[in-house]
């Protein structure tokens, strides 16, 4: 089922197994044989990764696992981040639509649902020495799968209580997605920036995490230009790239 799109996943390629989507569009781009837009799609990720090598858990068959492929050239590397907001946006936008109206975004790119893991978004930069070159974009949905090896995740089917069309939620995803990137294009960052707060996982709640192996109090009072995480702890306003903060929940 094609997405009634302008560009976003007009050149699809569905692999029924695969090692990782983003590996697969990787290898696409060297070949130069992928267009803005260009989706792969896959049953089952062999070596799904995530955010900093960890590891993606789906069921063959059950979810949305694809990697997509843009060139956001008027993207600055200092900017960056505006497209991972565009990104989850378009991600939220879709579980909202589904019925998933409570779920959120955790920093910096996981989508969230009552302290569980609903789904995860995993961007590969090429830069050259102001801008983006291409972006490769992975997402990951729990969509029917019942059972996790982790008590932290959930999925759609989970909460709504039936099985859910993938061929028809790829479909939505995409036209959202382009919907969303074409926002980031015509500039419209200060929207996407705002909207991304107001659907930020504990924005501006009081909060425990962990900094350096110990406990602290805190709340997220924003994001900086360059995607750090800002944090006031003990009336002091600190930033933190991933992996330097941890939520506890």
């Amino acid at each position: 089922m094609l997405p009634n799109t302008l560009f976003m996943g007009q050149q699809l390629y569905f692999l029924p197994v695969c090692e990782s989507t983003n590996s697969e569009a990787q290898q696409l781009l060297l070949k130069n044989e992928a267009t803005e837009g260009c989706t792969v799609i896959t049953d089952e990720q062999t070596k799904g990764r995530g955010q900093r090598g960890n590891v993606w858990e789906a069921a063959p068959g059950k979810n949305i696992t694809l990697s997509v492929i843009l060139s956001p050239t008027f993207v600055a590397v200092r900017h960056q981040f505006y497209l991972n907001m565009a990104v989850s946006l378009a991600v939220l936008d879709l579980l909202h639509e589904q019925g998933a109206t409570e779920a959120l975004i955790k920093w910096p790119n996981d989508l969230y649902l009552e302290d569980k893991k609903l789904g995860g978004i995993l961007i590969e930069n090429t830069i050259n020495s102001y801008s983006l070159q291409h972006s490769i974009v992975g997402i990951g949905l729990n969509i029917n799968q019942l059972h996790f090896g982790h008590a932290t995740a959930t999925s759609l089917a989970m909460l709504l209580g039936y099985d859910l069309d993938l061929n028809k939620l790829i479909a939505r995803l995409l036209e959202l997605l382009e919907k969303r990137y074409l926002e980031l294009r015509n500039g419209k960052t200060e929207k996407l920036r705002y909207e991304y707060l107001q659907a930020l996982y504990r924005y501006q709640e009081r909060h425990t995490f962990e900094v350096n192996g110990k406990r602290v109090e805190g709340s997220i009072v924003g994001i900086n230009e360059d995607g750090r995480l800002a944090v006031e702890i003990e009336n002091e306003l600190r930033y933190f790239a991933f992996k330097e903060i941890a939520y506890v929940i």
